[in-house]
């Protein structure tokens, strides 16, 4: 897309930014634009984009869809095309993600929540439930949180729950914290700036955590939007991958009650070390790990053996 930035931005010029294009004009308009600078989910980007710079859902768009858009409109629309052409995700233009259902607020210090990581959530879920557990007053923390993302899915599922967050990033704790208020979750999410379980006073009932996990190496070789965009913390797992697992995997064993699991996020081929590590802290790979729509095993699971 960048090496088209230029041409593409002329062209919004004089078709979405002149004034007066009717909303479905401008969509099509866009749609095609960013179809033309390699964009798969064109049709789709277009609609959100035209969404958000006209404050209306796709019901509205349809309904008013002949309505002309205003200069300020259009003025808006033309700047969220080209950083939508220069490869800046949609979800950081918009300013928000939606995962498990909530829509969670994005700053430069937190990773755009992706569908893979509701495995995470779907595995943790699926252990409490087979322990008779969901109803219970537990306690779980989410160690490097970033938006909240799995900490706040949870306790939407969790009534009696009471969980924590923590970060190494007080703008990410900043940025959860608010997802929190906004999913009226605040009153149960505690978030705590410390290096993953660090800060942390046990027992959990249930630890989660969608670690960095990419090799330093592999960094460049992601795509735009990874890589330019999302917060190199978040990303680099260090030479092998797995420095962040070789800190938290011991840290939650020795925090988790007897019988409690900690549930990781881990990358393609990651799985098999990820569990050796769990078993070298004492914790017990129990049930076979979860894989995501790419048939990747995306969530690990370690239980704590029950005394």
């Amino acid at each position: 897309m960048r090496a088209s930035l230029s041409t593409m931005a002329g062209k919004m010029g004089t078709s979405v930014t002149d004034p007066g294009p009717s909303i479905e004009s401008a969509r099509r308009t866009l749609a095609a634009q960013l179809k033309s600078a390699g964009n798969d989910e064109a049709e789709l980007d277009a609609r959100m984009l035209v969404g958000a710079a006209l404050d209306l859902d796709l019901t509205g768009m349809i309904a008013q869809a002949s309505r002309k858009l205003t200069s300020v409109e259009t003025a808006l629309l033309a700047q969220y095309a080209q950083r939508r052409i220069a490869g800046e995700p949609i979800a950081r233009i918009l300013g928000q993600k939606e995962f498990w259902g909530l829509p969670l607020q994005l700053s430069s210090a937190t990773l755009v929540p992706r569908s893979d990581t509701e495995t995470v959530v779907e595995l943790a879920l699926q252990l409490l439930r087979a322990g008779g557990n969901l109803d219970r007053p537990l306690r779980i923390a989410d160690l490097g949180t970033g938006s909240g993302a799995i900490l706040l899915a949870l306790l939407s599922e969790l009534p009696a729950a009471q969980g924590f967050g923590t970060d190494i990033s007080e703008a990410a704790l900043h940025t959860a914290s608010a997802n929190a208020a906004h999913a009226g979750l605040s009153n149960r999410a505690t978030f705590i700036a410390c290096d993953y379980a660090s800060g942390l006073a046990g027992p959990f009932d249930l630890i989660a955590s969608n670690p960095p996990y990419i090799r330093s190496s592999d960094i460049a070789g992601l795509a735009t939007e990874v890589r330019n965009h999302d917060p190199m913390a978040a990303l680099d797992g260090g030479v092998d991958g797995f420095d962040a697992y070789r800190t938290l995997i011991p840290q939650a064993a020795t925090l988790l009650a007897p019988g409690a699991a900690l549930v990781v996020e881990a990358g393609e081929g990651q799985s098999a070390q990820i569990r050796g590590l769990m078993t070298a802290a004492g914790l017990m790979p129990v049930i076979t790990p979860k894989a995501d729509l790419a048939g990747i095993p995306r969530a690990i699971a370690g239980h704590k053996t029950a005394r």
